[in-house]
């Protein structure tokens, strides 16, 4: 192997003139190999089971059943109270706070902008945001036991724990102590699309020295290696203004997603469990097209990442994840991989949408105009000469290597390929909330997808949800309550412009669905300009326009739906709080009446498939998208002219050092 002296100088003077006197390093984002494994006779590093035997993690049981006993009660009596606004007495409220409902949060994906929306979502959902709190909407996100992200929700996710779970003010703005997401620096070409100057040189090549790191490791990179890097400046929490174009920091190298439980939120039970959704598509397929239902989903917690589908039904040790196992061994006592789970590579494996992007089968970049014709051509060119095993997925070693030989689409092959969690067109992560054993009560699906010419949701993925849970995942899955059946019907019904409930009047006892509350992104209730229907692959976004874009999202999720009226409801907060508290009625025998209050709360909230609502009733909405800042430096030019290009040049720029590096690697 050829030192890396070999390198252009220009380059090794940019990265080695900082590394050497600093506190972490770039170099850090390289797994351990050649470790001591665990004795797997006692300390199995595979755990099966099957639909009928699934369990949970026991760390993770046991940080749920904490947090419902040591946290949750209290959080549940500074939310409701007495229980007098949403018409219960005292005893029933103490028998919720004793008995209470199982929620989860899923937030989707869809880049900076699936990342901002969840954000403002989540911030209309805390009690520590004083006007959430004075909407009575504030107080969800402190009595949820989950939260699941995919993609750009997997980034707001991640961004909220590795910054020990902050206010969304300080987590998106930043603070004294946190510099916030700095949007306003093009994630891909953060000095602007002049790649070969100082600046972008510096980050560049503090990206590549990453990658040459893993790569000496013998572990096969990709594109979603340098990609997790770019994220990684945003969302974790080693990255400034200041040292943005420098290597002072690691920019988040050698953070570990298995490190969560050491986080002091997370220690203390102050937070939800966080699930992160990746899909994958069968290993050397190069399937670009979306994929087939029966396509195994993964989740990663901070504990472990496997599948519940019933064609896998397998979870591994994460701290052990990037280890190639056979049969559940190793090849040795010695041939452990340690912090193979950087935690910008878990967000970017969950983004890893590049199969899609990269695809020269159909032309789809060429589709974008003279700036996709030339790009097409220098990618062509530069994979040709830099492909390794699959450049445009994120390859993670398989552990599952001959287990469920049967069933599992993977088991005969030594590498998994996780790809963006929504190539299935599964955009928001529900499935992980389904799980039979986690029992889950309520689920909240926060969609912010881009599926119509506008960017706004049309409610696919629910649909998608849905079947998959029928027709694919019924022995292992609770079923998904009745919704629309069709998008042509989430658009008609005018749910995907409304806070909605789905599953409000189950037929069993216990039920047989979670209730799910569906909040997609939608205009401004109140007839404001939309600034939150950009486009998937707009990566920058100037202060201003972030500011408005939480702030408008964070005003529709307190605001609800009022029929036929530009204008909020002012009981929006009680029929949250008696949509959270409803599926604690049935865990008593025989179920508490639901209160009159909470009884008109959900004949407007929720959805009666014998009744369906009508689309004439949402009014006084604008659905064209207004540039709130035209004059900034993230003004939208069009969807992908901008910002596709420039996502993918900053690419390119990286591609060009690797290609060397892999040729002498």
């Amino acid at each position: 192997m050829r030192s890396p002296l070999a390198l252009p100088a220009c380059l090794l003077s940019l990265v080695l003139a900082t590394l050497a006197q600093n506190e972490g390093s770039p170099i850090d984002y390289a797994p351990l190999v050649n470790q001591s494994c665990p004795d797997t006779n006692t300390a199995p590093l595979i755990r099966q089971f099957t639909p009928e035997t699934q369990s949970l993690h026991p760390d993770e049981s046991s940080f749920i059943n904490a947090r419902l006993k040591d946290v949750i009660p209290q959080a549940w009596a500074d939310w409701i109270g007495d229980g007098s606004k949403i018409g219960y007495n005292q005893s029933v409220v103490d028998f919720f706070k004793n008995n209470s409902a199982k929620i989860g949060i899923s937030i989707s994906g869809g880049g900076y902008r699936a990342a901002q929306y969840g954000a403002g979502v989540l911030s209309g959902l805390d009690a520590r945001n004083d006007s959430a709190k004075q909407a009575g909407t504030g107080g969800l996100l402190q009595v949820s036991s989950y939260i699941a992200g995919l993609s750009g929700g997997s980034w707001v996710t991640g961004s909220l724990f590795f910054n020990d779970f902050p206010t969304i003010e300080d987590l998106v703005f930043g603070n004294d102590h946190l510099s916030g997401w700095i949007l306003d620096l093009d994630l891909a070409a953060p000095d602007g699309l002049n790649l070969l100057n100082d600046a972008n040189q510096y980050f560049f090549g503090s990206i590549l020295w990453s990658v040459i790191a893993k790569a000496n490791k013998w572990i096969d990179t990709s594109l979603t290696d340098p990609w997790a890097r770019m994220i990684s400046y945003h969302f974790l929490n080693e990255t400034t203004r200041s040292n943005f174009f420098t290597n002072e920091t690691a920019h988040g190298a050698g953070q570990l997603w298995s490190n969560i439980p050491l986080i002091p939120s997370y220690a203390q039970h102050q937070t939800p469990f966080p699930l992160i959704m990746a899909d994958s598509r069968p290993a050397g397929s190069n399937l670009t097209t979306q994929l087939a239902p029966e396509s195994v989903v993964y989740e990663i917690t901070p504990l472990e990442f496997g599948s519940w589908d019933p064609n896998l039904s397998a979870m591994m040790n994460l701290s052990y994840a990037g280890t190639h196992l056979s049969n559940g061994t190793a090849d040795n006592d010695t041939a452990c991989v340690r912090a193979f789970d950087q935690a910008g590579f878990i967000m970017g494996s969950s983004a890893s949408l590049f199969n899609q992007i990269l695809d020269f089968a159909n032309n789809k970049i060429s589709s974008f105009g003279k700036d996709g014709q030339g790009l097409l051509y220098s990618l062509q060119r530069l994979l040709r000469s830099t492909r390794t095993r699959a450049d445009d997925v994120a390859n993670w070693p398989n552990p599952f290597h001959n287990i469920k030989n049967d069933t599992f689409q993977d088991s005969a092959s030594k590498w998994l390929e996780f790809i963006d969690g929504s190539s299935n067109a599964e955009n928001v992560p529900l499935g992980p909330m389904f799980v039979k054993a986690r029992g889950l009560d309520m689920v909240v699906a926060v969609d912010g997808s881009a599926d119509d010419l506008q960017s706004w949701p049309n409610g696919s993925s629910i649909v998608f949800t849905a079947a998959r849970l029928t027709n694919v995942l019924n022995a292992s899955h609770l079923p998904f309550p009745p919704i629309p059946n069709t998008t042509d019907q989430f658009i008609s019904t005018g749910v995907r412009r409304r806070p909605t409930l789905f599953g409000c009047n189950p037929a069993q006892n216990p039920p047989e669905y979670p209730l799910v509350l569906y909040l997609p992104n939608s205009p401004p209730v109140k007839g404001d300009d939309p600034v939150t229907n950009t486009g998937t692959f707009q990566i920058d976004y100037t202060q201003k326009h972030s500011r408005l874009f939480i702030d408008q999202t964070h005003t529709n999720t307190i605001a609800g739906f009022l029929e036929k009226a530009a204008a909020a409801d002012p009981q929006w907060g009680v029929c949250l709080q008696c949509a959270a508290v409803d599926r604690a009625r049935y865990k008593s025998s025989p179920p508490i009446i639901r209160s009159e209050t909470c009884a008109e709360c959900f004949t407007r909230y929720c959805f009666d498939p014998a009744h369906p609502p009508d689309g004439s009733l949402v009014v006084g909405r604008k659905v064209n998208f207004v540039d709130p800042d035209p004059e900034g430096l993230g003004k939208v030019v069009g969807f992908l002219q901008k910002n596709v290009v420039g996502l993918s040049l900053g690419v390119v720029g990286v591609i060009v050092a690797v290609a060397g590096v892999i040729g002498w690697l």
